[in-house]
């Protein structure tokens, strides 16, 4: 089952192939920008593979999913590591502003952009959380044919047509005011774009 305002194409992988894709993510939110003592937020943030290890260089996190089950598995992970700093909230990624207490240095976004109807909406409502000089970091797979992004064996990502290259990542963006910094390589398949608010 579909829940209301999932982000198409943006499902949680198999158990097994985050870890051969990702085998490092706190070197990737290092690459796009994190920093330590940082309030972050991992936004469409899944069962938790990117939110423990910013949890670990942040000062806080707040992770944002519309899909309860998969924050009680983020939950799960935070207990078992033993790792206190982060605040769980189920909700649309669009309310963004609604669910946060106070203004973010960081909002981080993996594997969904793609999968967002009113990108500008949701670029814009980023920007209006983050302070002044904070970055939004989206990470997305490379615009390649489906068949191209194999992962143990098999083809893996959303569907070819859905992919974005980094130029129009930048073209959605742009509307909401926030000023793209960089892009940066994500072997073997991905791409991180970092945006900052400069208001």
């Amino acid at each position: 089952m579909t829940l209301p305002g999932f982000f198409e194409g943006t499902g949680m992988p198999d158990a097994g192939w985050w870890e051969a894709l990702f085998a490092d993510p706190a070197g990737i939110l290092q690459s796009v920008g994190l920093s330590a003592g940082s309030d972050a937020v991992d936004l469409c943030a899944g069962d938790g593979w990117f939110t423990l290890p910013m949890a670990r260089i942040a000062h806080h996190v707040v992770a944002i999913d519309i899909d309860a089950q998969m924050l009680d598995v983020s939950r799960a992970r935070f207990r078992e590591a033993a790792v206190g700093n982060c605040t769980f909230a189920v909700g649309d990624a669009y309310a963004l502003p609604q669910m946060l207490s106070k203004p973010a240095d960081f909002v981080f976004l993996a594997n969904a952009f793609h999968g967002v109807p009113d990108r500008p909406k949701l670029a814009s409502a980023v920007r209006s959380v983050l302070k002044p000089g904070g970055l939004f970091a989206i990470v997305n797979w490379h615009r390649r044919p489906r068949e191209e992004t194999t992962i143990l064996g098999e083809a893996r990502g959303p569907k070819s047509e859905l992919r974005m290259s980094p130029s129009s990542t930048i073209e959605a963006v742009r509307p909401s005011g926030l000023i793209f910094k960089q892009a940066v390589e994500i072997p073997p398949y991905h791409y991180g774009a970092v945006f900052q608010n400069e208001r």
